[in-house]
């Protein structure tokens, strides 16, 4: 049964090439139908491999299938293979599930555009590059992998090139992504150079033998991988890229932001969990580029108006989390809110397409209101997901996040940064609570702000668009029950992943490895629930029941609401400090030495021979005469010569 592993990535390929051959030529109901259908029977593929997969030992779950050798010199080579063990198994099963949800959605809300066909091809391809990034069996493949999700997010981003907006979006997030890559590409480089080889088993095999804990060859390979998944997953200081990526499609956000391209930085440093835990300093590190990325853009996101840019910085936010968690070893507990995550991010993402395909285009949440009554369905799946990231029990958000921040206080990291780090988190929870209900106030309740040819409009989204919606509120319902908290001795998540992570503990700090105590996880948790439902009734108060205290607050804190506004001006720093420099070293380079150094140079040598053939040009009269003469002249000089 795991050999269907192979059958996984295969379906989206074969439908970009069918895409590509004769998509032009189906109508749009047969793309739609070939795209979907592609990641459905990758999904069924999926299934039919962990099945076989949970049937193994737990401790022998691992099975790799070279299909072959790819590269092949000296005592360097590199397979074409794919590598699946309960890691790839989770991400395969998220990438394929959430994706097809999000392929039958965009059947009904990119109806009619003129590029149908060739969003079904970008998209297709995007899922196609996640799935070998996820199911590659070396650094090298998921490398491949990682590249191409960077290209896709590229063409999907800016698919609506004629708006500026989006074609700036698209480059800035390709340029963004080349920064961390770079660093990504001199970490598996000096991974090539220690080990010779790029596989993860012969690599993690011998990690442990060949470094000491805390070595600063360890450190500073690790540094680099963590640079790279600080660009793909939007952490500071390359999370900029990630906001703007909400020009393209809606669905195409969803996509990126729940279940492929922001999710690779995660799965990479957990995958790479043996080498993070010989450097304990690049774990903390990770620990606390993660924390502060959660607390800097919820932040901003308490103050944002476009409802697509809510949800773009809370992306961030959360996957500063799942960072958090990997960064004190807590492994299990990043996937498991990558999982969750996936979830009930998918399902805002399209519940804000829901609102936006109904109300024409329109993402100012201070046009909207009153859309419960219109929008029942749309209303009640978005509430939930909106319950489920604020951390309200029993739903999926709650249980990861809360052991998410349970394992940050009982973090092994020296000098109380645990307690430190988890009480950003706390604080970080109660903004989410906040900044998510104040976006479902704005929009679903109170009275109606849109202009009145939009209200006359708006409506209810067709079934295409409302079953996926209803699919994923029920997996943002109950797919926290994967992971019950540890005291009851269920959580399905640790079972499965933990011969994974623990294959490594002793060489490492992996937060399961704590002393667990009851009364502290009840307690934690106790807070946790609190805090959300205190930041929900803030909301309530501040956007429902008392307003003007929100004109109050926001002129006697004016400075802190436009630093929020503005994003902490980080996008204006960048331009002072390093774009503009750039263009003017550009411009210098342009004009002085490639205009007037190397054009010069050029058009000087052409400029020379020019006017050395116009003088020669000249010699030649047209007249036999001229010739003679010439001839006459050039013999008696030879004769003169010879004689003297």
């Amino acid at each position: 049964m795991t050999d269907a592993i192979v059958l996984v990535p295969l379906f989206p390929l074969l439908a970009v090439l069918a895409n590509l051959l004769i998509g032009r030529r189906l109508s749009e109901g047969m793309v739609g139908i070939m795209g979907s259908g592609a990641i459905g029977a990758s999904f069924l593929a999926s299934i039919i491999s962990v099945v076989g997969l949970a049937g193994m030992a737990p401790g022998h779950r691992t099975v790799e299938v070279v299909l072959y050798e790819w590269i092949g010199s000296g005592t360097f080579s590199a397979d074409i293979g794919f590598l699946l063990d309960p890691l790839s198994a989770v991400m395969i099963l998220v990438v394929t599930g959430v994706g097809f949800l999000i392929h039958v959605y965009s059947i009904g809300y990119m109806h009619h555009d003129p590029g149908f066909a060739r969003y079904f091809l970008y998209l297709n391809l995007f899922v196609f590059a996640m799935l070998l990034l996820v199911l590659g069996n070396s650094y090298l493949l998921l490398f491949i992998g990682w590249e191409g999700v960077g290209l896709c997010s590229y063409l999907l981003i800016g698919f609506w090139y004629k708006r500026d907006s989006a074609a700036d979006a698209g480059k800035k997030a390709f340029i963004v992504n080349r920064i961390g890559d770079f660093g990504f590409m001199l970490g598996m480089l000096l991974i090539a150079i220690q080990f010779g080889t790029l596989s993860f088993t012969k690599v993690f095999a011998e990690a442990p033998d060949m470094f000491h804990s805390g070595d600063p060859l360890i450190v500073l390979i690790t540094l680099l991988l963590f640079v790279g998944a600080c660009g793909k997953s939007a952490q500071l200081p390359l999370h900029v890229w990630l906001p703007d990526a909400m020009e393209g499609p809606t669905p195409v956000s969803a996509l990126i932001h729940a279940a492929t391209m922001v999710t690779a930085g995660v799965y990479m440093v957990s995958r790479s969990h043996v080498l993070f835990d010989l450097a304990p300093a690049s774990l903390l590190v990770v620990a606390i580029v993660g924390c502060l990325t959660a607390f800097f853009a919820g932040t901003i996101a308490l103050v944002q108006n476009d409802i697509k840019r809510v949800l773009a910085y809370s992306t961030v936010s959360q996957l500063g989390y799942m960072f958090l968690a990997a960064g004190v070893g807590a492994y299990t507990a990043a996937i498991f809110h990558l999982m969750t995550h996936a979830f009930f991010k998918a399902l805002l993402f399209l519940g804000a397409g829901s609102v936006i395909h109904a109300l024409s285009d329109e993402q100012d949440i201070r046009k909207m209101g009153g859309l419960r009554k219109i929008m029942p369905t749309t209303y009640r799946t978005f509430v939930i997901a909106s319950l489920a990231i604020a951390g309200i029990p029993p739903l999926a958000g709650f249980m990861s996040k809360d052991e998410i921040l349970y394992s940050t206080f009982n973090s092994t990291h020296p000098g109380g940064a645990g307690v430190l780090l988890w009480l950003v988190g706390i604080i970080t929870a109660f903004m989410t609570a906040f900044y998510m209900f104040r976006l479902v106030f704005k929009t679903f309740h109170g009275e109606s702000r849109m202009d009145p040819e939009v209200e006359e409009h708006a409506h209810e989204s067709p079934p295409v668009i409302t079953i996926p919606l209803s699919i994923l509120a029920f997996l943002s319902a109950v797919g926290g029950f994967l992971g019950i908290p540890i005291f009851l001795k269920a959580n399905v998540m640790h079972n499965w992943l933990g011969p994974i992570f623990e294959a490594a503990a002793e060489h490492g700090s992996e937060a399961a490895g704590a002393v667990h105590s009851l009364s502290t996880e009840l307690g934690l948790m106790g807070l946790s629930v609190l805090v959300a439902v205190g930041g929900i009734l803030l909301a309530l108060t501040l956007i429902l029941k008392r307003p003007y205290i929100t004109e109050e607050i926001r002129s006697d804190y004016s400075f802190l609401y436009d630093l929020f506004l503005n994003k902490w001006w980080v996008d204006e720093l960048y331009h002072a400090v390093i774009v503009r420099p750039l263009n003017r070293i550009a411009s210098i380079f342009w004009t002085e030495f490639d205009g007037k150094g190397i054009d010069g140079t050029l058009h000087g040598i052409a400029g020379g021979a020019a006017r050395s053939g116009g003088f020669l040009s000249k010699l030649q009269t047209g007249f036999v005469q001229n010739y003679a003469l010439s001839m006459a002249a050039g013999l008696v000089l030879v004769l003169i010569w010879v004689l003297l």
